[in-house]
């Protein structure tokens, strides 16, 4: 059995190294031998060492676990954002601790304070924002903070984004060049960046082609509201052509409710758009019209600044907004003359 007394003196011994080669060999990009390496691998492995990652970060001041804190993961774009996230970080020596948190911003603060407690160095919040207190605490700490898929008004904070704006507005030039008239729009949770950005961007769209919103109903980037906004906005026979819903995880719950609940046809009777183009979009079921976000450089852009500003803390914070593609399927199509 593995003797958790093992030390890392007790292994150089065995390898015939220095304490300080054992070291670097359990240290992630530390620079080794091939050979010092397979040597102190083969000593640890006899002996049943692990190296004490807890102890090791005492010393050092660096844990190398990078806090993520996540508000919706039945939206399908989050799993794929951890994944890919833990991946990306793992790759570069660091692990993820992952924190669960509703969008209120007391739940927040409470999940920041004990991500603090774990001495993280650095800190991703996707989908959520934080106070300007903790925000100046995590800067005091020498803590880097990155949003991801989100924005604030905090020169101390980096994020990394889409584009939601000019993303929206391509769905409103596709609706017009479709020749849809009567329009919707079912937004995101109001307090979000990027719900507003989403929806201005939608709405000057619109003006541009000479078109203006109809319809407009809150489905809060929640299936629940999302069906609840679908059956104010569709019930009747005063109804929209075409609706944009600000992401895919609603966007599948009001075409749902189209289908199940009032009998309507996608996309001959009404053409849907959403946001993100997460892969369910793309199943035959949905065959949903979506502006993709680049995840994979989003999240590239987000490991980058925030190791950067863990090697540099005077590194200032960065505001990265990513071009995406609007992915046509055939939930849209030309409005019936």
């Amino acid at each position: 059995m593995p003797n958790d007394k093992i030390t890392s003196l007790q292994v150089a011994k065995r390898a015939g190294v220095s304490q300080s080669a054992v070291s670097r060999v359990f240290t992630p990009g530390a620079s080794v031998s091939k050979a010092t390496r397979e040597k102190v691998h083969s000593a640890a492995t006899e002996m049943g060492y692990r190296p004490n990652v807890l102890a090791r970060a005492m010393i050092t001041g660096k844990s190398r676990i990078i806090g993520l804190v996540v508000a919706y993961l039945e939206n399908q774009f989050y799993p794929e954002v951890v994944e890919r996230l833990s991946i990306a970080l793992q790759a570069k020596g660091y692990h993820v601790l992952v924190f669960m948190s509703s969008s209120a911003v007391s739940d927040v603060q409470d999940v920041m304070k004990e991500l603090l407690d774990y001495q993280v160095d650095g800190i991703v919040l996707a989908s959520v924002s934080m106070s300007s207190e903790l925000t100046a605490r995590c800067n005091d700490y020498g803590i880097p903070v990155v949003l991801f898929n989100r924005d604030q008004d905090d020169p101390l904070i980096s994020s990394v984004t889409t584009d939601n704006y000019h993303g929206s507005r391509e769905i409103a030039a596709h609706f017009a060049a479709l020749g849809h008239t009567r329009i919707g729009y079912i937004a995101g949770f109001e307090g979000a960046s990027t719900q507003r950005d989403r929806e201005k961007g939608f709405r000057d769209g619109l003006e541009e082609a000479g078109l203006s919103l109809s319809f407009y109903e809150v489905g809060g980037f929640d299936y629940k509201m999302a069906r609840a906004a679908a059956l104010e906005m569709f019930a009747s026979s005063n109804r929209p052509d075409a609706a944009f819903v600000a992401n895919d995880h609603m966007a599948f719950a009001v075409m749902d409710v189209l289908r199940s609940k009032l009998g309507l046809r996608i996309p001959e009777d009404i053409s849907i758009a959403g946001f993100d183009d997460v892969p369910i979009a793309a199943w035959p079921a949905y065959d949903l019209t979506s502006y993709r976000q680049p995840i994979n450089r989003m999240v590239a852009q987000t490991v980058d600044i925030i190791l950067s500003r863990i090697a540099e803390p005077e590194t200032r914070s960065q505001k990265v907004k990513l071009k995406g593609e609007l992915i046509l399927r055939g939930s849209t199509m030309a409005k019936k003359v």
